[in-house]
């Protein structure tokens, strides 16, 4: 995302890679830190005794002869058969080692596994509790049997940028309401109003205005989300400022100060703080992401579905993008800029992340990315601005997007859906 908000550094290119982060909590930084500097990736093909019988090995070693609750947790691509073997094996191995497994409440010592992977390697990462002295942790990983023949696809989507308004006004968000063979029904957020247009005889007429009280000055670089609801049209969230319009035309706008969360998904229910005297969320979220309440400050969040969790990616105010799965925090520092959305359609594996890019303010791109692991692959070829996107939401049919930039050479601003279409 490049925009008027100063000194745009969170958008200077970066070089993919991923890194524990300074603000992990002590549980995070230690998976990580041994992701990173402990492991080393064994050739054990599809075969898991080898990996069962080293991790047991290690969990024995740091436990002692006691009894278990061991919970093993899915993160990766396997099948059911293959997990359920898996804890299997590892419960046998644990009992041939002097451990007993046994039901939560009677063991003196619970064990999650988590099985995980990256493109080369499936990781298997086991948090050890024991008693009221903190937690230990271990691992091992084991090569993926197709990590040889794993070859990046070339793009093959296409995203369609669809022009929907353009004001000399700042806008902060544009809702599409109704549609008829195209958007015939919107409504537009800037800093002041939410007007109502609709489409009629050919062009666009204002149907109403509804003003945005606040008692406090915005920030700078202010921001706000439109959200369509279905007891009564829409909400919009702005900085310490929410406002909800009444059910029946002509619509009243009732406004007061809050800091209630954004909404940050129309498809998966998750909010965010957001900071009311600048342009960023705090970081807390509600009501969080399996285990994880809290990440860096953020611009911007995206969900990707998996098979058994959600991955949350969010463009952090230092740059970065935070991986977050309800236990770890991952820093991913890949050449994104700072605006993400997640679109489901029926293109590639059906889940696609928009994201800007990296550059300056005279202009902006978005691309489409699939992510078959936790490492992007870009599957559209970028679709450029004239100047910098300030905006980019999911809409709430979760298929589009709303992306809002402004024109580097009229200075007009410009609200655009961008749709992906398949195999173009």
């Amino acid at each position: 995302m490049i925009s008027p908000r100063q000194h745009a550094v969170y958008n200077s290119p970066i070089a993919e890679m991923l890194i524990p982060s300074p603000g992990f909590s002590s549980r995070a930084s230690c998976l990580l830190l041994a992701l990173c500097f402990w492991l080393t990736p064994l050739s054990y093909g599809a075969d898991w005794s080898t990996p069962e019988q080293e991790l047991a090995r290690k969990i024995a070693g740091v436990t002692g002869p006691a009894t278990v609750a061991l919970e093993v947790v899915d993160r990766a691509s396997l099948n059911k058969k293959d997990v359920d073997e898996i804890s299997r094996s590892l419960r046998i191995q644990l009992e041939t080692l002097g451990l007993r497994t046994v039901k939560p409440e009677q063991a003196a010592v619970t064990v999650e596994v988590s099985l995980s992977e990256s493109v080369q390697t499936y990781v298997w990462v086991a948090e050890i509790h024991q008693g009221v002295e903190g937690f230990s942790v271990v691992m091992v990983s084991a090569l993926r049997p197709d990590a040889e023949t794993f070859v990046q696809e070339p793009a093959a989507l296409t995203i369609r940028k669809i022009p929907l308004w353009s004001q000399e006004e700042r806008i902060l968000d544009v809702a599409v309401l109704e549609e008829s063979s195209g958007p015939s029904h919107l409504a537009v957020l800037d800093p002041d109003k939410i007007t109502l247009y609709r489409f009629t005889n050919g062009r666009w007429q204002k149907e109403q205005a509804m003003e945005i009280s606040h008692s406090q000055p915005w920030p700078r670089d202010v921001r706000g989300r439109l959200v369509i609801r279905q007891n009564h049209l829409l909400d919009a969230y702005l900085p310490g400022v929410f406002c909800q319009s009444s059910s029946n035309a002509p619509l009243v706008l009732a406004c007061r100060a809050s800091d209630d969360p954004w909404p940050l998904s129309s498809q998966f229910t998750l909010g965010g703080f957001f900071a009311a005297n600048r342009n960023f969320f705090t970081g807390v979220l509600s009501p969080g992401i399996g285990k994880q309440t809290a990440t860096g400050k953020y611009y911007s969040a995206a969900p990707f579905p998996r098979q058994n969790y959600t991955l949350w990616m969010f463009a952090t105010v230092d740059g970065q993008i935070h991986l977050l799965d309800g236990v770890t925090d991952q820093t991913a520092r890949w050449n994104w800029g700072s605006d993400l959305a997640t679109v489901k359609t029926a293109c590639g594996s059906g889940w696609q992340i928009l994201a800007t890019g990296a550059g300056d303010n005279s202009g902006d791109s978005i691309s489409a990315y699939e992510l078959p692991d936790r490492e992007p692959i870009q599957a559209s070829q970028a679709v450029d601005f004239a100047g910098g996107v300030m905006a980019l939401w999911t809409e709430a049919k979760g298929s589009t997007a709303i992306a809002v930039s402004r024109n580097a050479g009229t200075g007009t601003y410009e609200a655009f859906r961008l749709a992906i279409t398949c195999g173009q």
